[in-house]
């Protein structure tokens, strides 16, 4: 069980115990290499392992500092709505690229399909159904309903991706188009469920919606400058409904979404976590391992976070400053 703040687990501000398996597409990476980073040598089974949990922390980052813009734009916070954008920009186009890049998580795109593939079966078979029989034992009737729908939207993608599979195997027949993409709002308000169990469910399940919209992002590139635009804009069309929908409406039912200057608090932990604590560790196992670029990466990480944190409490700062002013 790793013990993560709260940038990894839902609006608490103390942290708590988690241990969350990455499933289907997301429990090992594909062979091959992305741009964002040379590897030189096989990680060992602690930095892969290491490296796993990065991306799913900065996958979640990103889509969480996504929503927290849209809360600041609705108070009239332009300035922190552009800092929580550009921050989630750098967790996915360069942290959760530089630790895919060093995990090989790029392959083929027939590969990519067949990891996706493996992954929406498991989650519209195994995962979100169990995730509503639970919620429906433990009387979340609104988050039941919403895993069982999910689940139906993750069986569509998975045809979806087969189908693309034996076009790019056979070269006949036609790639599925992208799938239509209606996004969710998710207002500042605490969690529609009461049982512990739904709102850990809810956790694991975003993180896996966080994780897959960052995962296609990335094979949709891949393909797309691999000259398939088909499966390129598949792949990403099929993020969009990981992220603006299941995501989002994941966040709203946990009360993700805090005011502003909650929001700002909950980043600051989480990058101070990262930037202190996780990446120095992972950094140190790393370099023990003789994984010395992966050590290097994740290093150059944590002074990355630490400059994040710091920019979110200056904004926290301004924020607290600007309502004494207004109230005195």
């Amino acid at each position: 069980m790793t013990s993560l703040p709260t940038r990894f687990l839902l609006g608490s501000t103390v942290a708590a115990a988690l241990s969350v398996p990455l499933y289907g597409a997301f429990a090992a990476a594909a062979t091959g290499s992305a741009s964002a980073a040379v590897v030189t040598r096989t990680p060992s089974p602690q930095t892969r392992a290491d490296l796993a949990k990065a991306m799913r922390g900065e996958a979640f980052a990103n889509a969480s500092y996504r929503l927290y813009a849209d809360q600041a734009r609705r108070e009239g916070l332009g300035s922190v709505a552009d800092l929580f954008e550009r921050t989630a920009a750098t967790e996915r186009d360069e942290h959760f690229a530089e630790s895919a890049a060093m995990a090989g998580l790029v392959g083929t795109d027939a590969a990519n399909l067949r990891a996706a593939i493996s992954g929406e079966h498991y989650e519209a078979n195994t995962m979100y159904p169990k995730f509503a029989r639970q919620a429906t034992e433990d009387g979340d009737a609104n988050a039941a309903d919403r895993f069982s729908e999910v689940a139906r939207d993750e069986g569509r993608h998975e045809a979806a991706f087969r189908t693309a599979l034996g076009v790019v195997e056979t070269g006949r027949g036609t790639v599925p188009a992208a799938p239509d993409v209606t996004a969710h709002q998710v207002p500042a308000g605490p969690a529609k469920v009461h049982a512990d169990r739904t709102k850990t469910n809810l956790d694991t399940a975003m993180h896996g919606e966080a994780e897959a919209y960052a995962k296609y992002h990335l094979w949709g590139e891949h393909a797309t400058d691999k000259g398939d635009p088909d499966v390129g804009r598949l792949f990403k069309g099929t993020g969009e409904v990981e992220r603006q929908e299941h995501f989002a409406e994941h966040a709203e039912l946990a009360g993700l979404v805090g005011s502003t200057r909650d929001n700002l608090s909950k980043a600051i932990a989480g990058e101070r976590y990262e930037s202190t604590t996780m990446y120095p560790t992972f950094a140190h196992r790393a370099e023990k391992a003789g994984d010395t670029d992966a050590a290097r990466m994740f290093s150059g990480t944590a002074t990355d976070e630490g400059e994040h944190a710091r920019a979110f409490e200056q904004a926290r700062d301004r924020l607290d400053q600007d309502t004494a002013a207004s109230s005195s």
